[in-house]
């Protein structure tokens, strides 16, 4: 399924205004102007790979003053995805969560005042490794550091944020290692650096469909679900579906008006995305179609899958396929009386922005069925199918995606002409 390229978001009026008084002042001190801006970068991250679900791990972070000028005081913050969290928490730091804004998910937040000077030219490290934990949820999560001048503010741009956590352990400080290489320069090239942390843990998609009975002529919906059954949420790759649904109808019937985040392959085939990059534990999607039955050939079927991404963490294929089952009267093809997996379900309304499923509905005189067969109830993370066409990614206002690269913050300082950028929560969210 084709995914648009993201709306970019514009900067919200805070920070627009600090950018522009940070000019102001500029214009203001030419002197200012003419003093060299700190040039920090932050060492290359090594991937983290296998780290078990629910245990702690570590690693080493460097950073490196490649200014001309000696650094007084530094900000060091790292942020992680959801599945991650702080292990050690560090007397300097304060420890927030930035939630969940256009396609970005939840970000926990560690800001870290380094109160020690950073020569030029010299390679720093932390005294001890960073020490982070993988939660239960843990599956395909990342890291993001980055280090500045300016200190961050949890409230720029009404994030949303939580309360700002003071630490309570140790310091974060950092000591020097050895004079700068070539090759140490290369190796901090930016103020930000990111990696990825993969655990070893397994998550369970899933999949129901519905059973239905009507005559020629009425509309009956037919709600396929979609759940993450966990135990890992699952991160996809940025701007994409987490996964996608190939729905084809039963025989005998046509669609009448289908799910804002479905695509249409044929008449008779429907392909589905997700609201988001990523699925919680017990979140999903839920697609009704509102389907008109044409003939009655008695019990028909249409099928239900999963295509597209590879899903190695999905060891449960019982659940991987379902059915939409219509009883549309009389008629010779009884061929689609038996069912799979997840095959009934309840058949909920078109467009319940709701994270459970609605009960079932049909159009004109259809009744609609369920009886859960090994799909059981799944918890729908679908936003209004009016504000995503064709299975783009749309519950968050945006139609299209923007980069998922971590998580950053931003600032603005006047004077030094230094800014620090942090992306920030929107704080309005389509549902």
């Amino acid at each position: 399924m084709r995914i648009p390229p993201s709306r970019r978001r514009t900067l919200r009026g805070g920070t627009a205004a600090m950018a522009a008084a940070a000019l102001v002042a500029l214009g203001a001190a030419p002197a200012l102007a003419d003093e060299p801006e700190p040039d920090l970068g932050v060492g290359t991250i090594a991937p983290v790979k296998g780290v078990q679900a629910g245990s702690g791990f570590s690693t080493p972070l460097t950073f490196l003053n490649k200014g001309a000028e000696e650094v007084p005081v530094s900000y060091v913050t790292y942020a992680v995805s959801p599945g991650l969290k702080a292990e050690e928490t560090y007397k300097n730091c304060v420890y927030y969560t930035v939630p969940s804004y256009d396609e970005m998910p939840d970000t926990h937040v560690a800001a870290c005042e380094i109160d020690q000077p950073l020569k030029p030219d010299v390679l720093y490290r932390t005294e001890k490794p960073l020490s982070l934990k993988a939660l239960d949820s843990a599956l395909n999560d990342d890291l993001r550091v980055t280090i500045g001048v300016v200190a961050p503010d949890p409230d720029a741009g009404d994030s949303g944020s939580t309360e700002p956590v003071p630490g309570t352990g140790d310091p974060l400080t950092l000591v020097e290692e050895r004079p700068a290489t070539d090759a140490d320069r290369e190796n901090h090239p930016e103020s930000a650096a990111s990696t990825e942390v993969t655990a070893a843990n397994t998550a369970d998609f899933g999949l129901t469909g519905a059973e239905l009975k009507g005559e020629v002529g009425d509309q009956v919906t037919a709600s396929v679900e979609f759940a993450n059954k966990g135990p890992a949420r699952v991160q996809g790759k940025s701007g994409q579906s987490v996964t996608h649904v190939d729905i084809r109808i039963p025989k005998g019937t046509s669609v009448v008006k289908a799910h804002g985040y479905c695509d249409a392959v044929t008449e008779t085939h429907y392909r589905c995305g997700t609201s988001q990059s990523w699925v919680d534990v017990d979140g999903g999607e839920s697609y009704p179609l509102v389907l008109r039955i044409d003939k009655a050939v008695g019990r028909t079927t249409g099928e239900v899958s999963f295509s597209g991404e590879e899903r190695p963490f999905d060891r449960n294929a019982a659940n991987d396929t379902a059915q939409i089952v219509i009883d549309t009267g009389k008629g010779s093809d009884t061929s689609g009386s038996s069912g799979s997996s997840g095959s009934a379900g309840s058949a909920g309304g078109t467009g319940d922005p709701s994270p459970t499923a609605g009960p079932g509905s049909t159009g004109a005189t259809g009744t609609t069925g369920g009886s859960a067969d090994t799909g059981g109830s799944t918890t729908g993370g679908a936003a209004d199918p009016q504000t995503a066409g064709g299975g783009n990614l749309a519950a968050t206002g945006s139609d299209s995606a923007v980069p998922l690269a971590g998580m950053a913050a931003a600032a603005v300082a006047a004077g030094a002409g230094i800014v620090w950028a942090v992306r920030r929560r929107s704080v309005a969210r389509a549902h």
